[in-house]
């Protein structure tokens, strides 16, 4: 059987656990599977139960608010998500592992910010598609623990089906939820990708992570959109990242002027956040930028014909916006541009221009709007 992700996980699924493994057999292997984790590349790993109810009750009530947007398969998907042994029968514990991806030598986000016609990627989706890099260390994770005690019941998943990765990795001694909802370790901040392997291995269990947030709201205070409405509330209709890449429609006119050049993606709660300052540089190759998209030129993005989008794009998680989607978050960046600060004005209302007769209405929508947008300030014209 495979997993969504495209997986094929082992002989076994969860069930035909091995037996006979003493508690002290179980223990050691734990410390093999952390040892091992840590030579695939991955910085910390940590083991789970399943028992995530406080958490599925702040889901519930998260869903039921209606603060998933257009994101249908999160309410589809029902108790699945926070209950592992409904996704997968058998499953006793979780084994959850972290890797490092804010690679050395970067154009700060912030610097990026301040050239307006500079556009911003999110520093995730810069080298190629983390899915693909873990899932592979993961299976190989996997290979081993079977390796040690013969066929067992597991699923690779890396944000490839209804998992609640960041409540299992916080049980698991990963770090703590932030009050931006993602998570945050001492000694490495958020800048990291998670993973999981769900096991009928009665592993012992790690300690949860303590929260060390304390009074600090610089992340609810630095949301662009107020997407952040509260301590560990975030409303995804309004937060960019779901805007630039989850979203297929329109991008709602008011939050448009708020986006600046933020084209997929947003880290701005991650920037201000004090953690950050202990964050490990990576030194995963795969994670490195690809085609210039560390701190690129809209107008240059803009040009990009679909091929040579579906080239570029090519394994990285950038795929996901889709081409139209690729050019509408363009738009309302080009839209934001202060055509004063920038040497050359005329070259970004030409290039709007030139997408006026795009095929796609949601592209034209957009363009319209910028175009109108620049019209309003008695920009050049």
């Amino acid at each position: 059987m495979k997993n969504k992700a495209g997986t094929q996980p082992s002989a076994s699924e969860p069930g035909g656990s091995p037996s006979g493994l003493t508690p002290e057999q179980l223990s050691e292997l734990a410390g093999k599977i952390k040892i091992r984790a840590r030579e695939l590349g991955f910085q910390q790993s940590g083991i789970s139960d399943t028992e995530l109810k406080q958490h599925e009750q702040h889901l519930l009530a998260w869903l039921e608010k209606g603060r998933h947007g257009s994101m249908s398969y999160m309410e589809r998907h029902g108790t699945r998500r926070s209950r592992p042994g409904e996704l997968v029968p058998g499953t006793l514990r979780v084994i959850s592992a972290r890797m490092d991806y804010m690679t050395p030598g970067l154009t700060p986000g912030e610097d990026l910010l301040k050239d307006s016609a500079s556009a911003l990627v999110s520093r995730y989706a810069l080298g190629r598609d983390y899915h693909k890099v873990l899932r592979k260390r993961l299976q190989k994770l996997a290979t081993y623990i079977e390796e040690q005690t013969g066929p067992f019941g597991y699923r690779v998943f890396v944000d490839s089906a209804p998992v609640l990765e960041k409540a299992i990795a916080e049980k698991a001694g990963l770090g703590w939820i932030g009050k931006h909802s993602n998570l945050l370790n001492r000694q490495a901040g958020s800048w990291f990708f998670l993973g999981e392997i769900y096991t009928d291995l009665p592993l012992p269990v790690d300690q949860p992570a303590e929260n060390h947030c304390g009074d600090c709201v610089r992340c609810i205070e630095a949301c662009p959109t107020g997407a952040i409405t509260g301590p560990y509330q975030v409303d995804a209709r309004k937060c960019i990242s779901y805007l630039t890449i989850e979203l297929k429609e329109a991008i709602p006119e008011e939050l448009r002027p708020l986006m600046g050049n933020r084209i997929f993606g947003c880290d701005d709660c991650q920037w201000v956040c004090p953690w950050n300052r202990f964050s490990q540089p990576s030194q995963e190759r795969d994670f490195l930028p690809r085609n210039g998209l560390d701190a690129p030129q809209l107008v240059e993005l803009f040009a990009w014909t679909e091929q040579e989008f579906l080239q570029r794009t090519e394994g990285s998680a950038i795929r996901r916006t889709g081409y139209s989607g690729w050019l509408r978050n363009i738009a309302v960046a080009l839209g934001n541009v202060d055509l004063d600060q920038v040497s050359n004005p005329r070259q970004v209302i030409d290039a709007l221009r030139q997408r006026r007769d795009h095929p796609s209405a949601l592209v034209r929508e957009h363009v319209e709007w910028a175009l109108k947008t620049h019209q309003k300030k008695d920009s050049v014209f």
